[in-house]
């Protein structure tokens, strides 16, 4: 798995991990299939900036 910054990427194996400051652009890939335990504050969208979908829980929605 990778996650992908401007200006540069960082490659991740199993058991390591990257932390995102608050606000840096960033997209995250893998060429094979990857699990991952992902922390981030509740009111956070999974969409990004992208339109409202079914894909995107309503605000205030816990799992």
């Amino acid at each position: 798995m990778r996650v992908e910054f401007r200006e540069r990427v960082v490659e991740l194996s199993a058991g390591e991990f990257v932390v995102v400051p608050r606000g840096v652009e960033h997209r995250t890939a893998a060429d094979a299939e990857a699990e991952v335990v992902l922390f981030e504050p509740a009111a956070t969208r999974n969409t990004g900036s992208a339109q409202e979908s079914e894909f995107t829980a309503p605000a205030g929605m816990r799992i």
